[in-house]
């Protein structure tokens, strides 16, 4: 197996970002600026499109993210203010998640096309699903929503073994260790925006 240099320096980049993520620390955006300039290059080499064109999308939020994170530095998380997870189902706080989740399928369905139509990718469907899905992950995470962590988890999970089935080891490696932060980085969150939303004597 042969080993490729950019998937090594943008797995330790990548474990770098999520540990700022799960610190909530605005120093995610700088690492992620430089992950995701070599980033193109690699999604490039490896024919993963979708992926690389993922990455302008991701330069530009990372800019907005890092100036919006740094003018509000002492905001806490947004997300749940009650102990119960699936609250986020109750009307009529279901209505956001279905116009988000409506438009996150369209856009699969949009990136899938032009993939299929424009490319020679190998794993259109999957291609297509991470890049759609991380496009609402993303905004989410400049935001500093709650339930990006959710989102993330789904995409880590799908794009470890998309990865593995392109040869990227240490890439694959990397999102199988996302989904386990994730999950962390969600309770840890939820904690802070918990704290954030009680009241001060």
């Amino acid at each position: 197996m042969q080993f490729n240099t950019l998937d090594i320096i943008t797995t330790v980049l990548g474990l770098a970002y999520i540990l700022f993520e799960y610190r909530a620390s605005a120093w995610m955006w700088i690492v992620g600026i430089v992950m995701q300039l070599l980033g193109i290059v690699l999604y490039y080499q490896k024919g993963l499109y979708a992926d690389c064109g993922m990455e302008f999308y991701y330069l530009s939020v990372s800019f907005y993210g890092l100036w919006q994170w740094v003018a509000k530095p002492k905001q806490a998380p947004k997300g749940e203010k009650t102990s119960n997870i699936w609250s986020v189902f109750s009307l009529p706080s279901m209505w956001p998640v279905v116009w988000m989740l409506s438009g996150m399928v369209a856009l699969w369905m949009l990136i899938y096309w032009l993939l299929v139509t424009f490319t020679d990718s190998t794993v259109p469907l999957a291609d297509s699903f991470t890049t759609a899905l991380s496009l609402l992950g993303v905004w989410a995470l400049a935001h500093k929503m709650l339930e990006q962590w959710l989102v993330w988890i789904v995409v880590d999970v799908v794009s470890s073994v998309l990865y593995a089935t392109k040869d990227l080891p240490f890439k694959s490696g990397l999102y199988a260790l996302y989904v386990v932060i994730a999950v962390l980085g969600y309770f840890r969150w939820r904690r802070l925006a918990q704290m954030s939303s009680k009241p001060r004597m």
